[in-house]
């Protein structure tokens, strides 16, 4: 893929939020921030939004990467926003989100991974409260220990990962759309 990614408005600004009983993960947008696709579509995120990062299942934080870390951190920003929209379909958001993650500065392999991780956890928000594992549910359990449904997770992702990695060349981004929606509805 070469050419327009599209572009952001600049860098977000935020303040973290804190939180008594939940994880600090939520920051608050301080100034309106946006993003237009390769389409021309205007992605908004107002002042005053919540967000919280990447909407990667936390068992694939080691593999795909943790809510605020690296070149997609934009386009989680501008993601968030579109997946709470209403008139926004979730697989809407997450092309978007793709294409973010490279206007961002990620290398195709790692949007496409990105991708998988967004959209392998709208499939898991669908097996229960995946983002909810406290620290200590992780570091006190044996090394290897799994969940059944991190261990449903990390199968999907690797099916639908060596799916994409066996191709011959790189997937146009409807060829990788449609080799996802097949894994997902198996």
């Amino acid at each position: 893929m070469s050419g327009n990614y599209g572009k952001f408005s600049g860098n977000p600004k935020t303040e973290w939020l804190t939180h008594p009983t939940n994880p600090d993960r939520d920051m608050k947008l301080l100034e309106d921030f946006w993003y237009i696709d390769p389409d021309g579509r205007k992605w908004s995120a107002p002042a005053g939004s919540i967000i919280n990062g990447a909407s990667i299942p936390r068992p694939l934080w080691t593999i795909v990467g943790s809510p605020y870390t690296d070149d997609y951190r934009n386009a989680s920003v501008v993601h968030d926003i579109a997946c709470d929209e209403k008139n926004i379909k979730r697989k809407e958001a997450d092309k978007m989100f793709y294409h973010a993650c490279l206007a961002g500065g990620c290398n195709e392999d790692q949007a496409e991974q990105l991708y998988l991780g967004v959209r392998i956890g709208a499939w898991a928000s669908k097996l229960g409260d995946l983002f909810s594992f406290s620290r200590e549910d992780m570091l006190f359990r044996s090394p290897g220990e799994q969940t059944n449904e991190e261990k449903q997770i990390l199968g999907k992702f690797r099916d639908v990962a060596n799916q994409v990695k066996g191709k011959k060349r790189k997937l146009a981004f409807n060829e990788l759309e449609k080799l996802v929606d097949k894994a997902l509805a198996k």
